[in-house]
């Protein structure tokens, strides 16, 4: 995966193992964004998980730390183009991502960009944050029974 960090942007892309419906449903369907989302630093409890997947509707989930801390975190979907990209905003902070999905020879090849990161994302961290969710995502998609938050 490579991921770029440019001012109040981030950038990071990744091919996976996957076709672009199964990518598309993993970030659609609610037992499968629980499974990867935490990435490798927070669990999402999968009750936690909601999603009413249409312009206007929202997404939401609970990240639990490793200390307990638990934080609700709700994006609101802008564009849904079925299979091929999904836009959500922050309401609070105004952090828009957009995830482009694309058909490639062996499997697909995704990009999450993120726009109008707020001061405190702007950080390695951050980035870091970004591609262990993509490398959970990946573990997800080449074992789906398997939990990797």
């Amino acid at each position: 995966m490579t991921a770029d960090l440019r001012g109040d942007e981030l950038i990071a892309r990744r091919h996976l193992p996957a076709g672009p419906a199964r990518v598309w449903a993993a970030f659609t369907a609610p037992a499968s964004i629980a499974a990867f989302w935490g990435g490798s630093h927070a669990t999402v409890p999968a009750g936690s998980v909601t999603v009413d997947l249409r312009p206007g509707g929202e997404f939401a989930l609970d990240t639990r730390a490793p200390d307990g801390t638990t934080r609700r975190l709700r994006f609101v979907y802008v564009t849904v183009t079925e299979p091929h990209e999904l836009v959500f905003d922050e309401p609070v902070t105004g952090l828009r991502t957009t995830v482009t999905i694309r058909a490639a020879d062996t499997g697909t090849d995704l990009t999450v960009h993120q726009r109008r990161l707020p001061p405190e994302l702007r950080t390695t961290q951050a980035a870091d944050g970004l591609a262990a969710i993509l490398e959970a995502l990946e573990t997800h998609l080449r074992h789906p029974g398997r939990s990797t938050s």
